[in-house]
């Protein structure tokens, strides 16, 4: 691999005192799916730091933190626009020895590090939440416990003062939407931590503020303003072509950030012109029907937006390593469309474009209970909310005021 990726000086890494670890990295870097030039570049520049360092003469596993003082040295001589390239390469070259199980880690020394790993095995086996959702809870634990808790305070020291002034200062800085979510993690772990034994006294019992649904209404987009952006979309390049296919498929078929991102090349059926979406929230598979116009949208973009790559997800990173796309990227990629159309869309996201599919079949007259299977809701409250946008609608259901009313009046 080395001679493959410098074919006119590999010897001066072939004959490296690093050259075993040289080897092995740019093969790990190509299995990722690296291009050529970012995996040329990240192996240059470690066979600098590792001569620098002569690390072979210590013994694998190497541990975190020496690798970090080798690239934090190196660093020292190095420009300023060439440090952050130095980082991409150490956290490269951390990701290879943890792969090969090379990498020893420092033992966290968190106080309640056995208290979280108990609530994270509990919320995974007998809640079954996702991943994504674990890492939510034990994200929002872990900072009530460092505000809430001085540096030596036993669990057992909380109080009911703490837990509060914990809500408050989270409400301070987020929608009374999210303090919501945030307020029934916490229950959920405080619960966990009685029935643990760890606190005497039950502190779940916390109040929440009331979230009236009137008053957070879905931001849908104009049809008019999807159809712009869609066009403001330049597909000459591969990136224009994936980026205009994701947010087709968002506006026309309503799906989620993370229902893009999930989709791979099994998920189209091109004999039944169907579109297979496995819907996270309600575990679920969705077959939708493929217009002509977006097999031609799909079409073009597996023609000219996606390089022939081994991975099986439908959309794909444009930079290295090669791979499927994430839910995130998928909203950064609606806000940077967005941003470059020139279009009033500012406080939008991608979920605008969720919203606006909803809105344009009830204005077609769909009925509530079609739209919210389609948008994968599990309860009809949530497609409910609508209404709400549908102010025509509700114009000519209005009741004409009584006489006398119109009179006082």
């Amino acid at each position: 691999m080395l001679q493959q990726l410098f074919p006119k000086y590999h010897s001066r890494f072939t004959q490296s005192s690093a050259a075993p670890l040289l080897q092995g990295f740019a093969e790990w870097l190509i299995q990722q799916g690296y291009a050529h030039d970012p995996a040329h570049n990240h192996v240059s520049r470690l066979r600098r730091v590792l001569e620098a360092e002569n690390p072979v003469e210590r013994r694998a596993p190497f541990k975190l933190d020496e690798i970090a003082q080798w690239f934090a040295t190196q660093a020292t001589l190095l420009s300023p626009s060439q440090q952050p390239l130095y980082r991409g390469t150490q956290h490269a070259f951390e990701r290879y020895l943890e792969a090969k199980g090379q990498l020893v880690k420092p033992t966290p020394t968190g106080r309640f590090e056995a208290l979280l790993d108990l609530y994270t095995r509990r919320l995974r086996d007998l809640y079954g939440f996702r991943p994504n959702t674990i890492s939510q809870h034990v994200v929002t634990v872990s900072a009530f416990l460092e505000q809430a808790l001085p540096a030596d305070a036993p669990l057992a020291s909380l109080t009911r003062e703490a837990v509060e002034a914990f809500v408050t200062t989270v409400g301070n800085r987020v929608t009374r939407q999210t303090l919501q979510h945030v307020v029934a993690r916490l229950r959920a772990f405080l619960r966990f931590c009685h029935e643990q034994g760890e606190l005497a006294q039950r502190l779940d019992r916390i109040d929440t503020p009331r979230v009236y649904r009137g008053e957070l209404p879905p931001r849908a987009l104009q049809w008019k303003l999807v159809l712009a952006l869609l066009r403001s979309i330049d597909r000459s390049d591969p990136a224009g072509c994936r980026d205009h296919a994701m947010l087709y498929l968002m506006a026309y078929y309503g799906l989620r950030p993370s229902e893009v991102a999930a989709l791979n090349l099994d998920s189209i059926d091109w004999v039944a012109q169907t579109l297979q979406v496995e819907q996270r929230k309600t575990h679920s598979t969705l077959v939708l029907p493929l217009s002509c116009q977006a097999l031609r949208v799909l079409r073009h973009y597996l023609c000219y937006g996606r390089s022939g790559s081994r991975h099986r997800h439908l959309f794909l990173r444009h930079r290295s390593p090669a791979g499927a796309i994430s839910r995130c990227a998928v909203g950064d990629v609606y806000e940077k469309r967005s941003r470059q159309s020139g279009l009033p869309l500012a406080g939008t996201s991608a979920y605008s474009l969720r919203h606006a599919f909803a809105m344009r079949l009830l204005e077609r007259g769909i009925g509530i209970k079609a739209i919210g299977d389609l948008l994968g809701h599990r309860s009809l409250e949530s497609t409910c909310v609508y209404l709400r946008l549908q102010v025509d609608a509700l114009r000519d259901v209005a009741l004409p005021l009584p006489q006398e009313v119109r009179r006082s009046l």
